[in-house]
């Protein structure tokens, strides 16, 4: 039996049968075939970037690490300036005493300098 979320008949299935098939060949006992044979199928699967169940989310939903900054609605939010951004444009400057302020500081100086 296929592991789950795989139907019958797909393309997953087969190849979790000829995994299953290939392992007791090799002598192992049936368990350890299919746990392997599971495994193998689920390791593709994560790979194809197939759904282990289908999604509830929107089909236009993508992970985090391919969404580049977009959260909830899609919108972009604008955080300003980074600390580091800051810190440079201050250095800029000439701005004394930079390296001792937190980011809220540096922006109140670069602001006022402006």
């Amino acid at each position: 039996m296929p592991p789950r979320g795989v139907k019958k008949g797909t393309k997953r299935a087969r190849q979790y049968e000829k995994i299953k098939a290939s392992e007791k060949r090799q002598g192992r006992s049936e368990g350890r075939a299919e746990e392997i044979a599971a495994r193998t199928v689920n390791k593709e699967r994560a790979r194809a970037g197939e759904a282990k169940e289908s999604s509830r989310t929107s089909t236009r939903d993508m992970s985090s690490g391919r969404r580049g900054g977009l959260r909830g609605s899609g919108a972009r939010s604008e955080r300003g300036r980074t600390k580091e951004q800051l810190y440079n444009e201050a250095k800029q400057m000439g701005l004394d005493g930079r390296s001792k302020m937190n980011k809220q500081q540096l922006q109140r100086a670069v602001d006022r300098r402006k």
